[in-house]
């Protein structure tokens, strides 16, 4: 997962922000519950601390503080209950103490008795041993011709932190589930917003020089992505004129200049061999024919790159072995490689079955090896291979020759591109050869490197699918 992707952000920030709201939601469902619940039982306590005062201690002249200790245990039953009761006079004096209750859950013996306050009703909470909490509602109750008594009231939080627990448990439970939910709609919520980008982003990749004429599909949301959609076409539009315009500009050019070249060049050589001129005029002359020569070649080679853009490379389709096709290549190039006593060697000896334009697959084979046999010394050695990789046709063309400067790799294959002057001196080299094997390759969803160091010799490596059938 691309932990940097929209989508995974939108996602992210959307189940963490929603997370923080359910946990502090939680949070305050949980205290708000505890609050109440005991505010609830200390309300009840100081109920019951008021009934035993107003029911019983207001007459305890008359019947006698005895009584009130028996109707207390009678009305009450802290001890089946689990309660806790005491009531003491103003001077300490004990009145009434409840027993242990029958489960054992804490000894009345523990709880100290309330230090003098001023208040009527007020109450505390009281830990005691066994990580037990009491909650102890207490009252200050005096009548008139009575003696003062504190009466307390407490119950164990045994419930309510049972109630809690069990809360607390079905929210840490629930939490994480509801966030799992949230996060996957989310994630589908955003992947179905983000639907058009994706289709936006491949319509875009398989836009290139060969179909500008496709267009970004276009989604009548009437969002900002239908505006980026037909902001995005616009250009497009707008470079496929600029790019038609240069093509034809390009295509027209070489084409007109190949007639007056072809016609310069014939009345070259006629002077070139006029005896009737001196040797000099026949010198310059013949100087002149060279550089028509050469300017020739650019202008083919011009020509060549225009009906390349132009999608010729991409018509008649054939099925042929690539294998078979390089070695009678490097056949027909060892002859121009002798001149220099450049040996070639040619492997591929399995069959390579491919589909394209044959013969600008073998353009391609040349090229690579002219290139080769110019900037290889003389007795150096060429070797031509030819294999099947992963579904792929393989042909590598690696010589022994001069090599390229590293910062000159990423340029190779640019238009015009020369590595240098003192490389280029002795060649007639526009630097449009790899240029067109290049052009060549895209056509053919090929691939096409170079792997070179300097003085130790250079690989270039082009890579194609297999024909299928």
């Amino acid at each position: 997962m691309n932990t940097r992707s929209i989508s995974f952000r939108l996602v992210a920030w959307y189940a963490g922000l929603l997370t923080g709201i359910f946990v502090l939601l939680c949070a305050l469902l949980y205290l708000d519950l505890r609050l109440f619940l005991e505010n609830d039982l200390r309300q009840s306590q100081s109920r019951r601390t008021r009934q035993i005062a107003n029911t019983l201690l207001a007459h305890v002249k008359q019947t006698g503080e005895p009584y009130v200790a028996s109707q207390t245990k009678d009305w009450y039953e802290p001890e089946i209950n689990d309660r806790f009761i005491r009531i003491t006079r103003a001077d300490g004096t004990l009145v009434y103490v409840s027993d242990a209750p029958k489960d054992g859950s804490f000894d009345p013996a523990e709880v100290p008795i309330f230090p003098p306050s001023s208040q009527t009703e007020f109450s505390r909470k009281l830990q005691l041993s066994g990580n037990k909490t009491l909650l102890i509602a207490a009252l200050n109750f005096k009548s008139s011709g009575n003696p003062a008594y504190l009466v307390e009231f407490g119950e164990l939080l045994d419930p309510v932190e049972t109630m809690l627990n069990h809360l607390f448990l079905q929210l840490a439970l629930g939490l994480p589930l509801a966030v799992i939910i949230v996060a996957g709609g989310g994630y589908l919520l955003v992947r179905r917003a983000l639907t058009p980008v994706e289709q936006i982003t491949r319509a875009a990749e398989r836009i290139t020089q060969y179909n500008l004429s496709e267009r970004l599909p276009v989604s009548s949301t009437g969002d900002e992505l239908e505006r980026l959609s037909v902001s995005l076409n616009r250009m497009i539009t707008r470079l496929d004129d600029a790019f038609q315009n240069s093509k034809r500009f390009v295509a027209d050019a070489s084409h007109d200049l190949r007639t007056p070249l072809t016609i310069l060049r014939g009345e070259l050589e006629h002077f070139a061999e006029d005896a009737r001129l001196d040797s000099e005029l026949r010198d310059r002359a013949g100087s002149m024919l060279e550089e028509v020569v050469h300017l020739g070649k650019i202008v083919e080679q011009l020509f060549t790159l225009s009906r390349l853009d132009a999608g010729e490379a991409q018509t008649e389709w054939t099925g042929f072995d690539l294998s078979e096709l390089a070695k009678t290549t490097a056949e027909q190039m060892s002859l121009l490689a002798e001149d220099k006593g450049i040996s070639i060697s040619c492997d591929g000896s399995q069959p390579v079955p491919v589909k394209g334009n044959h013969v600008r697959l073998k353009q391609v084979v040349v090229n690579l090896l002219d290139n080769a046999i110019k900037y290889t010394p003389e007795k150096g050695t060429i070797q031509l291979r030819v294999h099947a990789v992963n579904g792929h046709a393989v042909l590598e063309v690696e010589d022994n020759g001069i090599g390229i400067p590293p910062d000159a790799l990423p340029h190779i294959f640019e238009r015009f591109y020369r590595v240098d002057q003192a490389r280029s001196a002795d060649s007639e080299s526009a630097g449009l050869g790899l240029s067109i094997v290049k052009s060549i390759c895209t056509a053919h969803g090929a691939e096409v490197e170079a792997q070179s160091a300097v003085g130790s010799g250079s690989c270039f490596r082009v890579k194609l699918p297999l024909s299928k059938n």
